[in-house]
Formats: C-alpha cells, sequence, structure tokens
C-alpha cells in the first residue's frame, strides 16, 4: 500500500526524519518496500503568470510571451504550448534552473527571439501529464513561490508491505495509529462532523444474510457530479496510487484510503424499489464496472434492488446503477462485511479491489457510522447536495465480539525469555487502543478495540508487547533447556544401498513428486493419477504413480545434450491409486527406482563399448538386491510399459516387490530413447534385511553332477530349480544352471537346460549309492511334473 509522508504527518508528525519513520514501520512488522520523493529533484522553479502573449513572427507554433514571477521585471519567454493564455499560471523554469534529468536553463534564442527561461509542462517537473501543453495551476497560486514548496513536492511515497492480519493497516488512520504508539503521540485525526438530514428520502434496506451484519445507507439529492476534485484530494489519492475519477469516486476513493472503509455510491435514480443485501441467485449475471460480465452463484453476496443485482457485495459495483455525469441523486452505502463472507470470492472471477483487500483481511467494525459522516461532509463541501437521514440495518447476534483476553506478567516473561515492567505492558496495550484493567498486580484484564481482528488470545497480546518495546531491546540469553537428546542414528542399509549404486556408476536424482499426466498414461493406460488444482507447469500436473514417470524426463534431457550414456536413481515416493476410491484411499509408497540406457560401460582406450543387455541390468539389481540381502525369486513380467521378452517380476516369498527389464520398443521410440533399461522396487522390501545364520564348513568333500534335461520351453527355469532343491533334500548343497541350448537335435517348443549339482555331507564321505539315489529321485519328480527328459550326449 502506498501512503503519502506528508498526508500521513497530518496525523501524527513525529521529529524524526523520512528513513527513520520508515525504519520505525519496518520494526513495526509494517515493512517499507520503497520510499521514494514524490517529484525527482530540480531546482529554479517558480509559480508565473503569463502577461501578455503574441505570435511568434518567424514561427507559426510559437508566441513570445511577457511573464510575471514576482520579482524583477517581467521575462520574455518563447513558447510552443497550445494552452498559452494571459491569465493563466504555470510553472517557470528561471535562467540557472536545474530540471529532472540534468537539463539545465540557459538564456538563449529560439528563431531570432530572446527567451528568458520555460514554461513547464507537468512532465517536465516529474508529474503526469494530463493535457497536451503547460501545466495549469490554479487562479489563486500565489506568484513567485517555489513549486516544489507549492506542489508539495518535497513529500515522499511511502510503500508498505501489510501482512494479512493486519487490515486495520490499510488507511492513514491505521498507520498513524502505530506511529502515535512507537513515538507515544497522541493521533490528531481531521474534525469530522455529522451532516444533518435536510430531506427526508431514504430507501428501505432489507438485509437477509449472515454476511452483512452491519449495513448503513443515505439518499443524497442534487449532487454536482460534475463538481472539480480539489487538487489536494487529487494529490493525495495520485501518490496512493490511485488515479483521478470524478468527484464522487474520488472521495470515496480519499475516504478508503484515510479511514480504511470501502464505499460505494449508486445512481438512486437507477435503484428499483428497496436496497436488499443477499445471497446470489443460481445464474444470476452481472455487468460490473470494469464491463466484466459475470455469472454469480449461492455463495456471492450481493446488493440489490426488487429487480435484480447491482453490485458484488464489499468487491465491485455493477454498471447498472453506476453513477455517471447525468447523475442527480446518489444512494451512499458504508458497511462491515464478514471476512468469511467476501474472502476468495474476487479471485473466483479474477478480480483484485481495494474494498476486496481490506474487507477479506477485516475492517473495524465500528468503522462505517464514521466513514458516512466523513464521505458526507466532504460531499457537502465539494459537491454540495441535500441529505436524507441515515438508515441503518444491523444483526447484532452476528456482529463481532470482543471477549476479554487474561494476560499475567508470569506468562510474557516466560514467552519473551526476558522480564518486561508491568506498567509498560498495561501503558503499551492502552496506546494499542486495547481497554486494559488490573484485576491485581502483575494480572490485567484486556478487551481488544474493535479493529484489531488478530487478537484473541493472550499470546497476541504478548507479541503486541514485545513489538512496541522493540525487537532491538530483546535481551540475549541462551535458553533454558533441559532435554536429553537421542543418539542420532542413520539408517546403515540406506547408506549401503545408496553407496551400492553409485559404485554401479549410477548418479541419485532428486525430483518433484508431480508428473505429466501424458508420460503417466504412456507408462500404464489404466491409471489415473490424482490432479493438482494449481499446478507449477503443465509437465508436472499429477501425483506420480511410478518414479519412472520422473527419471524418464531427465534421462531425455541429458541425452538431448549429448550425453550418451546415462544412469540415474531415486529414493522416492509414488502414489498408488489401485483400490483408491477417493483421495483418503492413496498410499504413499517409498520406492526405489533405477533407469539406464547407453554403453554397459564408459568408453575407454582398452575395450570397445559394449551394450548392456538384459543379463548385464540383471545382474546390477541382484547387486542392488544384494547390499539389502533379500532374497527374491524371479517371473516373467506382463507390465505393458515393458519388453514382453526381456523383463521380469522380483518377487519374496511369492509376493512382487517390483520389477525389472528394457521398455517397450514402442515406447522408446515414442519418447526417442534408444535401449533403455529400468527397475522399480519397493524400497521397505529392499531393505528389510535378514540374520545369517552361520553353518560350520564341512571338512569332507563335495560331489558335482550335471544333468541335461530336455523340457519345456514355457516352463520357468526358477521352477525347475526350486523342485530340484526340494526334491535333492538334506545332502544337495546346491544346483544352478549353466547351460541352455536350443537348436540342432532339440525338437520345436523344447530347450536344453543343464544343472550342476553339488553334494555334501556336513560330516562324512557320501558314497556313490547315495548320490544315485538322490539323483534317481529327481529325475523321476521332474518327468512326474514337467515331463523332462535327460538329453543324449
Amino acid at each position: 500500500m502506498k501512503i503519502s509522508e506528508n498526508w500521513l504527518r497530518t496525523w501524527v508528525n513525529p521529529a524524526v526524519d523520512s528513513n527513520t519513520l520508515s525504519d520505525q514501520l519496518t520494526m513495526l512488522c509494517l515493512e517499507v518496500d520503497d520510499l521514494s520523493p514524490a517529484a525527482k529533484p530540480f531546482t529554479g522553479v517558480v509559480v508565473g503568470e503569463v502577461l501578455t502573449v503574441e505570435q511568434h513572427p518567424d514561427a507559426d507554433r510559437l508566441r513570445v510571451t511577457t511573464v510575471n514571477i514576482g520579482s524583477g521585471e517581467p521575462l520574455q519567454i518563447v513558447c510552443g504550448a497550445p494552452n498559452v493564455r494571459v491569465g493563466m499560471k504555470a510553472p517557470v523554469a528561471t535562467i540557472g534552473a536545474v530540471l529532472p534529468g540534468d537539463f539545465k536553463i540557459k538564456k538563449g534564442k529560439l528563431r531570432g527571439i530572446e527567451s528568458q527561461g520555460m514554461l513547464c509542462g507537468a512532465s517536465e517537473i516529474d508529474l503526469e501529464d494530463k493535457i497536451d501543453g503547460l501545466l495549469e495551476l490554479p487562479v489563486d497560486a500565489p506568484v513567485g513561490v517555489d513549486i516544489r514548496e507549492y506542489l508539495n513536492l518535497d513529500d515522499h511515497v511511502i510503500d508498505i508491505s501489510i501482512t494479512p492480519n493486519r487490515g486495520d493497516c490499510f488507511s492513514i488512520r491505521g498507520i498513524a495509529r502505530e506511529i502515535g504508539v512507537i513515538n507515544q503521540l497522541t493521533v490528531t485525526a481531521p474534525e469530522i462532523n455529522a451532516v444533518a438530514a435536510t430531506i427526508a428520502d431514504e430507501k428501505k434496506v432489507v438485509v437477509s444474510t449472515e454476511g452483512c451484519p452491519r449495513y448503513l445507507g443515505r439518499v443524497i439529492k442534487n449532487v454536482n457530479t460534475k463538481a472539480a476534485t480539489p487538487e489536494w484530494m487529487e494529490r493525495a489519492l495520485v501518490r496512493s496510487g490511485i488515479r483521478q475519477h470524478s468527484i464522487l469516486v474520488d472521495i470515496t476513493n480519499y475516504v478508503l484510503m484515510e479511514l480504511g472503509q470501502p464505499l460505494h455510491a449508486f445512481d438512486a435514480a437507477k435503484i428499483q424499489g428497496s436496497v436488499q443485501v443477499r445471497q446470489a441467485n443460481a445464474s444470476e449475471k452481472l455487468v460490473l464496472l470494469n464491463e466484466q460480465e459475470v455469472e454469480l452463484n449461492e455463495k456471492v453476496m450481493v446488493i440489490a434492488d426488487d429487480e435484480k443485482a447491482l453490485a458484488i457485495a464489499g468487491i465491485m459495483g455493477g454498471m447498472s446503477s453506476s453513477v455517471g455525469d447525468d447523475t442527480q441523486d446518489i444512494f451512499l452505502e458504508s458497511a462491515f462485511f464478514a471476512p468469511l463472507a467476501i474472502a476468495g470470492r474476487a479471485r473466483s472471477f479474477g478480480l483484485h479491489t481495494d474494498a476486496s483487500q481490506r474487507y477479506e483481511r477485516g475492517v473495524d467494525f465500528e468503522l462505517p457510522m464514521l466513514a458516512m459522516h466523513r464521505a458526507s461532509q466532504l460531499i457537502a463541501d465539494l459537491a454540495g447536495g441535500e441529505f436524507g437521514p441515515i438508515t441503518t440495518a444491523e444483526q447484532a447476534t452476528v456482529l463481532p465480539k470482543r471477549e476479554a483476553i487474561e494476560l499475567q506478567q508470569a506468562q510474557v516473561d516466560q514467552l519473551l525469555g526476558y522480564s518486561v515492567e508491568g506498567a509498560f505492558i498495561a501503558d503499551a496495550l492502552t496506546r494499542l487502543g486495547c481497554a486494559v484493567t488490573v484485576k491485581a498486580e502483575g494480572q490485567w484484564s484486556v478487551v481488544p478495540p474493535s479493529h484489531r481482528y488478530d487478537m484473541a488470545i493472550y499470546q497476541d497480546l504478548i507479541e503486541e508487547v514485545a513489538r512496541i518495546h522493540g525487537y532491538d531491546n530483546i535481551q540475549i540469553s541462551l535458553p533454558k533447556i533441559e532435554a536429553q537428546l537421542a543418539q542420532y542414528q542413520d539408517q546403515f542399509e540406506m547408506i549401503q544401498l545408496r553407496q551400492t549404486l553409485v559404485t554401479l556408476g549410477y548418479q541419485e536424482a532428486i525430483s518433484f513428486s508431480f508428473a505429466d499426466l501424458k508420460l503417466e498414461k504412456q507408462l500404464n493406460a489404466a491409471v489415473n493419477p490424482l490432479a493438482l488444482a494449481n499446478p507449477i507447469s503443465s509437465d508436472l500436473a499429477v501425483m506420480r504413480s511410478t518414479l519412472l514417470s520422473s527419471l524418464i524426463p531427465c534421462v531425455q534431457y541429458n541425452v538431448n545434450r549429448q550425453q550418451q550414456r546415462v544412469r540415474f536413481f531415486e529414493l522416492g515416493l509414488r502414489f498408488d491409486y489401485q483400490d483408491a476410491e477417493s483421495i483418503h484411499d492413496l498410499k504413499q509408497i517409498p520406492t526405489l527406482a533405477v533407469i539406464a540406457t547407453g554403453a554397459k560401460t564408459s568408453e575407454t582406450w582398452h575395450a570397445k563399448p559394449q551394450a548392456m543387455d538384459f543379463f548385464d541390468f540383471k545382474g546390477e539389481i541382484e547387486e542392488v538386491l544384494a547390499a539389502g540381502r533379500v532374497q527374491v525369486d524371479y517371473v516373467r513380467s506382463e507390465r505393458s510399459w515393458l519388453h514382453p521378452g526381456q523383463s521380469a517380476e522380483i518377487l519374496v516369498n511369492g509376493q512382487s516387490i517390483g520389477y525389472f527389464g528394457r521398455l517397450h520398443p514402442s515406447l522408446e521410440d515414442a519418447l526417442d530413447l534408444s535401449t533403455t533399461w529400468v527397475a522399480e522396487l519397493d524400497q521397505s522390501a529392499v531393505l528389510q534385511t535378514y540374520v545369517s545364520n552361520f553353518t560350520e564348513l564341512s571338512r569332507f568333500p563335495s560331489v558335482r553332477r550335471d544333468i541335461a534335461l530336455l523340457i519345456s520351453d514355457k516352463i520357468n527355469v526358477s521352477e525347475i530349480q526350486q523342485l530340484i532343491e526340494k526334491t535333492g533334500g538334506e545332502l544337495l548343497d546346491s544346483t544352478w544352471l549353466f547351460d541352455v541350448y536350443t537348436g540342432q537335435g532339440v525338437e520345436d517348443g523344447k530347450r536344453s537346460l543343464a544343472f550342476a549339482l553339488l553334494w555334501q555331507h556336513p560330516s562324512r564321505t557320501l558314497e556313490d549309492a547315495e548320490i544315485k539315489s538322490g539323483m534317481d529321485h529327481i529325475l523321476q519328480v521332474l518327468e512326474n511334473t514337467y515331463q523332462a527328459t535327460l538329453r543324449a550326449s
């Protein structure tokens, strides 16, 4: 919010300079974003009066004038402004003057005629040009007075950042109260007198919503809507960042900035019947003052007459009841609207107005009558009119209540960490407008003022005491904390997991939990991710169901920048949408994701790069699983985004904990990627370690026997191996696959699988008969279960 320093000082004028005043406001939690002069520095410009105007003999667009500047002989000045005329008063830059931009005025000649200075337009003294020509000053402007003094250009504009809890400070009055408190000065408000009713005309007001506890209205007839806005009011508004409009709009804006109370003037002739404050009807439409047509709903409060909506309450008026040049009678509104009834409504229509900004934060509910008197006074002085009685509609039961807050000295000392004198506490709260009652020594009952919605509990009062006492006065001391801190222990398995991945050549990625809906659908067409209400960007619009939707864009970004070998992993959360009927059913699953593209190893001088294949990637995943010491099985994966022949599900006790494999070739083409390997594992399952049981090594020799089986290629090797281990009994120490063959000698639909079987007893040497019996039993079970036969050599 911008305010004029000089305007502020008419209310309270501490003996400090502009910079100190700004520092005081900042330390009061009203941060000053900018302190700028009302006009850039310049010198030598005074008020002048044009005495004569004659045509330049050698230039059609130039005139030769004589100008009285209040001292010495009148100056001869050549001027090209179209509005120069005898009798007008305008700024005159005399010889030696320095204008903004370091422009120096010297005696010179224009087309042979001597010019002893320059008549100035508004822009030449760093003001806004409203007309093409000279800045016309009022006829009573004193000739010879420095223009900076006359136009108050040594003023400063203070730009203050108001926090949401301090709606009371969106006005000169509110800021003056704060400055008065910190400097222990009395605030001198302008004298406001009630304008007595001279006519009986009034509008009936009907309030049918709890969103408007108090509504004041007044009929004013025969108002001169074409009256000129006085220069002092226009100057105050412009320096507050508000453009000058018409006299009635300027007066309501002036009261808004002065007192903080939004007002609105309706054309009384355009109101049919009574004035109603109600909730809008469904699909009710209204054309606003900015010519925007909006469709209303039952959540929006409106000001209406017997036929139609006239304005959105507390936000903006409508065109149908707006005041124009032909308006004679007005209905002036001053109301208190509940903050929750206004909050968010302006934004729903893409609006942000001075009124909504204040009502959303809370306007003093005792202020509407004072503002009505102030506006009536200004209208009477500046635009005339006949005033009707003030009509008041009030719902006392829904007006805000100011409850007493109990405060104790011990609470202040405990929360601040140092002691503040009780006399200062009571005095500071009293100067802030609170009603303070001393109940006992060090105990007070405090009733906050009507404009301080943010005072509700005793901690709020203590914050005010600290603010007024001064943050710079807070004593530096270490807090006394009797606490026993637990020893920090990081999860060793997580560190080991990260180290394993880094050793394998992967880099950790940290990304948003948001993803691109299109990519999510490409990976899994069946998923319906949760959409964000206000996404950062279109490619971060949904909550990810897989970490791959975060890692794939990282790979694409690097590949597009000539990185041929890219390897990432991420430990993060994904959303599980399976069986989730509502947002409350969603589960966040800690997940490990791995992605790799390019060669198996980096290019070196002693070996050519080799493309990574399924078994290379499987080996890396098994190292990751080994870091977590997880015992797993594998089955073919049926996931749609994976290559059907080069992917696998990872099982623990028959339950899938993730998958790994190559992206489906069609998806690689769609993403413009070369062969890309991915894996995604349940993080908790990977880190769920087991405790090893040591078994003493046997001192007796082991015996190896190999078998080559002809078996259907539809049967998973893991199933065969599990059956061998189960059938072999305690004497079978281990088994593994060492050869796979298809081709000549093996019929279609089958393959040859060669397994090594290692037999060993912990306490004696095995006999051939025992081994032969075990082998025969295994072959018999394989034949019965899978119709497997021994392959002839």
